[in-house]
């Protein structure tokens, strides 16, 4: 048990010291060393605390534990990193995550406002925003959440998304590489469906290597030689 304890530690630091290097030049240096821990996942907790980040209300740093029914926030020019269990996150800024489940499995995801970047493990997940409910497994997936529309990239996996307001209004999307982005509207528009195709947008796959190293895995799309975004 100590040297499980042990290991844990060193490991810890060393992908905090990986994960604090990030930025948009040093993504992709940061990638490869993230690759390099193979199948070894992360210990869950905090791993990047740029600018204003509060979980529960309280300022938050580095190294510290995320726990299901925790409520995660960002300022302006802000981003967290995290890990709970076999999920990984990043959280970009203006951003309000309230996080349900037990243990230290978090089985719904609700983002009142802002950007999520998510890949999760197996097991059946639900994000719901102001104007969508996300059925989800297996799967990365990118979230932007505004009072009146909602963004969703299924990067890779299979997605059940439904109008949050009228449930009968749904689509299952499965995609291998940000094939069927969605926008999903919380009321009807003139010459707008209530879910319509999307472009990709705000999110890379240089950040989903990223986050499926951090808890021992590798994307789908580096093995199948689809382009990159």
């Amino acid at each position: 048990m100590a040297t499980q304890m042990k290991t844990g530690k060193a490991r810890r630091k060393w992908l905090l010291r990986i994960v604090a290097c990030l930025s948009i030049s040093a993504l992709p240096e940061a990638v490869r060393h993230a690759l390099a821990l193979g199948q070894r996942p992360a210990v869950s907790g905090l791993y990047r605390v740029q600018g204003e980040v509060r979980v529960n209300g309280r300022p938050a740093e580095a190294g510290q534990l995320v726990r299901p029914g925790d409520i995660i926030e960002t300022g302006p020019r802000s981003q967290a990193v995290f890990a709970v269990g076999r999920d990984a996150y990043l959280l970009r800024a203006d951003s309000r995550l309230e996080t349900v489940g037990r243990e230290m499995f978090i089985n719904t995801l609700r983002i009142a406002t802002g950007k999520l970047l998510s890949v999760l493990g197996p097991g059946a997940r639900r994000i719901e925003t102001p104007t969508a409910a996300i059925g989800i497994r297996g799967t990365g997936i990118y979230v932007e959440a505004e009072p009146e529309r909602t963004y969703v990239c299924t990067c890779y996996g299979i997605a059940d998304i439904q109008v949050r307001d009228r449930p009968e209004v749904r689509e299952t999307v499965e995609t291998k590489h940000h094939d069927q982005p969605r926008y999903v509207y919380g009321k009807a528009m003139p010459s707008i469906r209530m879910i319509e195709g999307a472009p990709v947008i705000n999110h890379t796959d240089a950040e989903l290597v990223m986050l499926e190293a951090l808890v021992g895995r590798r994307p789908p799309f580096l093995d199948s030689g689809s382009p990159r975004y």
